[in-house]
């Protein structure tokens, strides 16, 4: 099925390219079939399901951190929030949880849905020697990214927003959405790049990996 996704201002993050005032990306499948101004990409495609979206659609982000955030801390059950608060837990309060198989199984699981939530589509590294973390990546669709730039020294602990400690979004993006690139999507409901700066990841309203949508802000 064919799905167009249009929001206020498109980033395509292809070099050179302008950001495209009320853009579109039209999904075939799992790959981007069109992208451009909504007028010129609804005409080419009239059959297209049409999703609008508040702000800004950009490609799907790379988390730089996520052996840390899924093998070194415990992203706690929305049932345990009143006792251990909504946050991950790491160094002693984790040392101090008492880890079941289960529990940590779900933990991992929390860790990716929160990645998804911040319009993560890809995670730096191949080498996550947990097989709980491994498998539960690979279930997700989740791409492997190079390592082919990190944000500077961090003064705290990795965060879940891949626009964190970065000077340009464009340092956080997966890969340019292109014709016939994987469709990877992220919206942000803020009106500019630079209100995204600002505000972060968390701002995200809709995440699509491999042309599904896989989060969608309630």
């Amino acid at each position: 099925m064919l799905t167009l996704h249009t929001a206020d201002l498109l980033l395509t993050a292809v070099p050179g390219a302008a950001p495209v005032p009320g853009g579109a990306v039209v999904v075939d499948g799992a790959t981007v079939a069109a992208a451009g101004p909504y007028e010129d990409v609804a005409a080419a495609f009239p059959q297209a399901r049409v999703r609008r979206w508040p702000g800004v659609l950009t490609p799907g982000l790379r988390q730089w951190y996520a052996k840390w955030l899924l093998q070194q801390c415990y992203h706690p059950d929305p049932r345990e929030y009143e006792e251990l608060g909504e946050r991950p837990l790491t160094g002693e309060r984790l040392a101090a949880l008492e880890m079941s198989e289960a529990r940590r199984a779900g933990s991992v699981r929390r860790g990716i849905q929160q990645m998804l939530r911040h319009g993560t589509t890809a995670v730096i590294g191949i080498c996550f020697d947990d097989p709980v973390v491994a498998t539960a990546l690979d279930r997700s669709g989740l791409r492997f990214a190079s390592l082919a730039w990190r944000p500077g020294v961090l003064v705290d602990e990795p965060s879940l927003d891949p626009l964190r400690n970065v000077s340009d979004p464009v340092l956080a993006f997966a890969e340019p959405l292109t014709v016939g690139g994987r469709a990877d999507l992220a919206v942000f409901d803020v009106p500019d790049e630079a209100a995204l700066m600002k505000a972060g990841a968390g701002t995200c309203v809709a995440t699509v990996l491999g042309g599904r949508l896989v989060y969608r802000r309630r």
